[in-house]
Formats: C-alpha cells, structure tokens, sequence
C-alpha cells in the first residue's frame, strides 16, 4: 500500500507544461476589468495594449536572444502560475533558462529552485521578479501604458520582465522546480539556445528610444565592420524600448565596395521562411542562417526596408560610421548606390552580425571611449576594431569575435536614459541595468572586459559606488561562466568636469581595480596613456583635443597593450 501511494505521488508530481498549470488571470478586456484579478486587488493588464505592443495570444517573442511564447489565452482566461514550488516540464539544451515574470508583491520577489537535467543530475538557481507596476522600467521587456482596475483604468505603467538563470553546460534540461515565492508570476519559460555555435562578429547597443526621420517605405543601408568570419551568418534586428511593433519589409547582406555600393548583388535574408517580419516592442528577431561567406577585418552592408513609417526606434547614436538612407521603396536588392542619397551616423535597429562556429566572443562594456568618439569616422580605429585586428593576426589564443558595447555617455550605476519612451539622450541605462541585454545574451560570450566610471565621476557619482557597481557587475559575470576583466579609467585633466577633486576618486577606483581582486584581470589603460610627468592628464601625443578621449593614436595604443593571454 505505501507503495503504491509513492507511485501515485510520484504521478501527481511529474513535471507537466506550464499552460496546465495556469492559476491566475492577468489579463483583462478594457470594458471587462472583472475579467482578471492580477495582483490580488483587482488589477489587470490591458489586452488591448498588450496587443498594440505585438503581444498577442500564442504569439513567439525573442528576448534575451531566448524564444518565449506569449500564452495562448484570451481576456478572462488563466495566462500565468503563481509559483509555488511546480515542476514544470522544458526541454532543450541550452546556457540558460528565460522567464517571462512580473511580481505582484509591491517589490522584488523571488527565491531559490531547482533544474533537473535529463541524466537525472540537478542544479539551484535564483529566480527574482521585479514587480509589475514599481520595478525599473529600465529592464523591462515591455511596458505597457495602463493597467485596469474595477474603478477604472489608469495611466500607469506595467512591467512584464524576462529574467535568465544559468544551466550547466551541455547538459540537455528535463524539467525546473519553481521557486514558492509569494507574488512571483510567471508567464512562459524556455531554454535559451540562440548563442550555441555562433561567433559575434559584430554589434551594437542601443542607447535609448529616440525620434527618427520619420521614414515612410525607405530603406536603410547599414555599414558595419566585423572581427571574425565564418561560412555563415545571421543578422539581429533589435526592438528594445520599443511601444510598438516594427516591421522589417525585406533586408539584404552584402560586402561593401564603397559608400552604399556593394562588392557584389546584395544576398537577402530570411526570417523563419519568410521575407520580412515583424518585430513586438521589446523583442528581437534573428534571421535565418544564411550561407554567405563573411570576411573577417571587412565592411559589411546590411540593407533593411521599413514599409511603414518609422518616426522613434531602437537607436545606437554615435557610429563613427556614415550609413545610407533610399529614396522612396524597397532597395534592399538594388546592386548600386544609386538610389541612397541621404546618409546618417547612427545606428537604427540592427544589433549584431553572427557568424557560425568559431572560438566565440569577447564583449568589451564601455562608454564613449570604446565607443570610438574622436576616431576617425569611416576608419575603424576604435579600440575595439584594433584589438579584433591583433587577434587576426596571432595565434597565442583563439581568434575570437570583438563585440564593440560602449555607449557614448553611459555610466556603470545611473542611467542616462530612463528605459521607456522616446528621449532625446542616447546614453543608455546603466552598465548594470544592461548588462544581461549587452552581455550575458550575446553569443558564446568567453569574455567581458569593464572599461566605464569616468562619466560616473564627472557627474558626482562617488569612487564607492562606482567601484560597488563594478563589483556587482565582476560577480554576474562570474555567475555565468564568463571570464570577467576591468579596465582602469583613463585621467582627463583640462575637460571642463573633470576637477582635482574628480581626479581623486578615479585614483580610489583605479588603486581598488588594481589591487581589488573581484576581476580575473586588470587592463591597466591609465599608465598606458597618462603623461608620467602630469599623470591626471592624457599624454598630449594621445589626446584628441578635448582631454576626455584619446585619439586613433591613443585608442591604438590602449589596444596594443592588452595582453591577449588575458582573454
């Protein structure tokens, strides 16, 4: 008898997909707010800005390079569990779990669980949930502009928010045990397989949600500079901040000959089959693999139409890198410049080149300064490109890809853009605060080298929590396998905020980098570009002009110094 009642409980317990164990109802019709009971007091996500966000019943979201599935429910109908400890059945082989949560227990709510693997071993993780209507909008997925109650609607913000744990490498995933966490809902879960067998080639961060054109059925060509090759590619189109799906109508890839005019007729991309696709606010969307040779050291065009107007989007500000805008229609295929007459200096949309194989990538976490602000436009002399370049040439380590994720203005504890809305600053959210996004998603990360603080400095962020920051952002790192470095922050005496007091607390960041212990390695930048006789300012022969940034020469030479053995 006892027997059999372990048999039964053991049935009662098997994992099952998580639709059959929905027990809460999020969302609610306009009209209807009874429909659903959210949080326990009546409050409900609208369905009719869910679906004006693209986040439509059964519809597939990539975020966090993980494909999630908005639940398959109408209005009134269960679309979320309340975890309390289910095993749910997930299959997959991958470098992480992705959830689709938002807390309801008016701040973050969260706790520990476990994830089964198919040869029977297990591992813990943490799962938090910020909650849905005061969590920052910053890591938000999607933000929606009302939340409905019995009384009314209100215009207030909800937050939905996809969170990663880490899995064991290799190990193909049988079921998770949920945490019992009071308020902590989830909506979909999956594993994460969109970084396996690729290499970053390139890519870029969005800095903020920013009014563009507005472009009505034009075509944007992009120009992009990759580090590795590889026989296959894929390209990123990225959502993020975003209110409101865009439509990608047809997009194209080819090497660049010169200006918008391509070595070759333009190759086109696909996306699950189709030619164009439709991207929801805050997802992303991959193109198919496509079997084009990508040279390694190259320019690239990537061509994309927008069939519809396009007046904010995604956007990453400071290129160094003039791209090309059509006249009106769909010249994504056109073999010649001809119809690019226009030309912009940021990047709308496109996120990352991948190519297939490789030894993976190395994702470089900076501001202006790795962003290449004064280097040469058009020349590739970011600091970045000049490393990915010595990695070409040796063979001490693996050639791995160089992902360029500075940010002009960004800092590593405040953000400059608030995460939501359309702004006029570009600096991004904080180091902290993208650091999963520009980071941990990016494909077959070995990694990460830290180089921020200076703009935490210069605008009254104390040397204590810049070097808390950094060390939160060392451990996260470290949480996921990556291999995590720090750079030190460069002087910038003779720039109008960057007083003597300012200089003081970069030597306190810089002594803790040094001798701090939380990073695997240091890249000691300030004694590559300081002058020895007036070390609180750059080497005038380094120096751009404007005593903040160095020049080709002194990116050049903070590239040069890096110890490739570190990597």
């Amino acid at each position: 008898m006892p027997a059999v009642s372990a048999r039964a409980e053991e049935r009662r317990t098997a994992p099952v997909p998580l639709e059959r164990l929905f027990d809460n109802i999020a969302v609610s019709d306009d009209g209807r707010p009874a429909q659903a009971d959210f949080d326990g007091a009546g409050a409900s996500l609208s369905a009719r800005d869910l679906a004006a966000a693209g986040w439509t019943p059964g519809r597939g979201l990539t975020v966090q390079g993980a494909r999630l599935t908005w639940p398959r429910r109408q209005p009134g109908e269960p679309d979320n569990v309340r975890a309390a400890g289910q095993d749910v059945r997930i299959t997959g082989r991958g470098d992480a779990l992705a959830f689709l949560v938002a807390g309801t227990a008016g701040t973050e709510t969260g706790g520990p669980g476990v994830i089964t693997y198919a040869n029977g071993t297990r591992s813990g993780y943490r799962l938090t949930a910020p909650d849905w209507r005061t969590g920052p909008l910053a890591t938000k997925a999607v933000a929606l502009p009302h939340i409905n109650t019995p009384g009314g609607q209100l215009a207030e913000r909800a937050r939905l928010y996809v969170v990663t744990v880490p899995l064991v490498p290799g190990r193909p995933v049988a079921s998770v045990r949920l945490p019992h966490a009071a308020g902590l809902h989830v909506f979909a879960v999956s594993v994460r397989t969109a970084t396996r067998g690729w290499t970053g080639s390139w890519a870029t961060s969005t800095g903020g949600y920013t009014a563009v054109g507005p472009w009505t059925d034009r075509t944007l060509r992009l120009v992009v500079h990759t580090s590795a090759g590889g026989p296959r590619v894929r390209v990123r189109f990225d959502n993020t901040f975003a209110a409101a799906p865009v439509r990608i109508g047809s997009a194209t890839l080819a090497v660049q000959a010169s200006g918008a005019a391509p070595r070759e007729a333009p190759v086109p991309l696909s996306f699950g089959g189709a030619g164009s696709v439709e991207i929801p606010a805050g997802a992303q969307a991959y193109s198919d693999p496509l079997g084009f040779a990508v040279p390694a050291d190259t320019n690239l065009l990537v061509s994309f139409h927008l069939p519809g107007t396009v007046a904010a989007a995604p956007v990453h500000r400071l290129a160094q890198q003039r791209s090309y805008v059509s006249e009106p229609g769909d010249h994504a295929a056109d073999g010649s410049a001809g119809a690019y007459t226009s030309q912009i200096t940021s990047r709308p949309l496109l996120a990352g080149v991948d190519v297939s194989g490789g030894p993976g990538s190395v994702v470089l976490l900076g501001d202006s300064i790795t962003d290449g602000d004064k280097s040469t436009v058009d020349a590739n002399r970011r600091w970045p490109d000049v490393l990915a370049g010595r990695l070409l040439k040796q063979t001490t380590v693996p050639r791995y890809g160089v992902l360029n994720q500075g940010i002009s203005g960004n800092r590593v504890v405040t953000d400059r853009y608030p995460g939501d809305g359309v702004s006029t600053d570009a600096a991004g959210v904080s180091a902290l605060h993208r650091f999963d996004r520009d980071v941990i998603a990016q494909p077959s990360v070995r990694t990460a080298v830290v180089f921020e603080g200076v703009n935490d400095l210069r605008w009254d962020t104390s040397a204590e929590q810049v070097i808390a920051g950094l060390r939160e952002l060392a451990a996260r790192g470290h949480a996921r396998g990556v291999r995590m470095l720090a750079a030190t922050i460069l002087p910038c005496e003779g720039e109008a905020r960057c007083t003597a007091a300012v200089d003081a607390e970069r030597v306190a960041v810089n002594a803790w980098i040094r001798d701090g212990g939380a990073f695997d390695g240091v890249l000691d930048f300030d004694a590559v570009v300081r002058d020895p006789g007036r070390p609180s300012r750059i080497l005038p022969v380094y120096d751009s002009g404007d005593h903040l940034h160095p020049g080709d020469a002194g990116l050049a030479a903070l590239a040069d110094s890096v110890d490739l053995r570190l990597l």
